[in-house]
């Protein structure tokens, strides 16, 4: 079922992108933990503003090349625990992370 209209879609970006790059501040991640995620975060930011929806800046990206970028960060986000041995908080953060973009992203029509 998709509930999710690419208007909703982009405002949720922007909150996902805020969280990416704030959370692990505040969970006190360490080294690659926190990059990977402030660096996906402002990622996020850039190709959203890029994207052919309501909260774009330039129509640059298809919403259909936003929805394939979204899977493979969670899938990034998903599998950086077990190929970079997080353990403890970051490797819950990543994997609820990767898996609420997954749900986010079966969720949402494309129209």
């Amino acid at each position: 079922m998709k509930i999710l209209t690419p208007t909703i879609h982009g405002a949720l970006d922007y909150i996902a992108a805020l969280t990416l790059i704030v959370a692990p501040i505040i969970l006190e991640l360490k080294d690659l933990a926190l990059w990977l995620s402030v660096i996906a975060g402002i990622g996020l930011i850039v190709y959203s503003l890029l994207t052919d929806y309501a909260y774009s800046m330039a129509k640059v990206i298809s919403f259909t090349m936003h929805i394939i970028l979204d899977s493979l960060a969670a899938i990034v986000f998903i599998v950086a625990p077990f190929i970079l041995n997080f353990t403890g908080i970051a490797q819950i953060y990543y994997l609820v992370m990767g898996v609420g973009v997954l749900i986010v992203v079966l969720l949402t029509s494309k129209h």
